[in-house]
Formats: C-alpha cells, sequence, structure tokens
C-alpha cells in the first residue's frame, strides 16, 4: 500500500491508454477522476487521435506525448499490456499501472527489469480515496 501512496503522491502527468470519450466506459470516468485530482492526463487511443476528451487532446501513442511520462494507465485487455509494457519502457515512463482486470505477469516482470514500478489489477480512482 506504501508504494500506491508513493506512486500516487509523485506522480505528475498520466498517459491513459485506452481512453474513451463515451461517458459510461470506466476509462472515460477515470480519466475524469483523475483530471478533478489535479493530475495531467494524455488520453492515448489510436482511434480517436485529434478528438478531445475532457478537454485533452487524445494522442496515437506513448511516442506522441512530449513531456515526460510519470505512469502509464493501462486499460485494454491483459493480452496487449505487454506492447503497452515495451512503449512505456521505451518513453521512459516511471510507472506502470494495469486496470482492474489486466493482468499479466511477464509484461510486469519486463518492465521491473527495466527499472519501472508496476501496479497491476488495481484502480488510482478507487486507491485514491482508500489512501
Amino acid at each position: 500500500m506504501e508504494t500506491i501512496r508513493q506512486i500516487l503522491a509523485n506522480t505528475k502527468t498520466i498517459a491513459m491508454v485506452g481512453a474513451s470519450p463515451k461517458s459510461h466506459r470506466a476509462s472515460n470516468q477515470v480519466m475524469h477522476f483523475l483530471l478533478a485530482k489535479g493530475y495531467n492526463v494524455i488520453p492515448v487511443n489510436p482511434l480517436k487521435v485529434g478528438e478531445q476528451i475532457h478537454g485533452r487532446e487524445v494522442v496515437s501513442s506513448l511516442a506522441d506525448i512530449k513531456e515526460p511520462i510519470d505512469m502509464v494507465d493501462i486499460f485494454r485487455n491483459s493480452a496487449e499490456a505487454g506492447d503497452i509494457v515495451d512503449e512505456a519502457i521505451a518513453v521512459h515512463a516511471k510507472t506502470v499501472w494495469m486496470q482492474l482486470g489486466v493482468i499479466n505477469e511477464p509484461a510486469a516482470e519486463k518492465a521491473l527489469a527495466a527499472g519501472l514500478q508496476v501496479v497491476m489489477d488495481r484502480c488510482p480512482a478507487i486507491e485514491i480515496p482508500r489512501l
């Protein structure tokens, strides 16, 4: 729990992979929550490039983000997490956060081996109020 507390305290910029403009989707609701908590959240969704979600322009990939990324929040299925972790390593992100139900042990091990912090099968919108 202390690791999660430190990650959330030290995170400023979050790249949300799988962000959705649909208000009923969990990624949309979590993005709204994180923005309200003062985080800089950048939506990543190659199918929605150029659109806006909660006033933030959607980018295609982590490589399109021009500022340092503290956390990559993964709202994709578990099988896709490995490729996203590879991207997170390439852009020197500090943390990979896999959402509820996103479990990929090889991807987590790869991220840890590259020096990233890893949180798996959790949601920051649940953890923040808990802390």
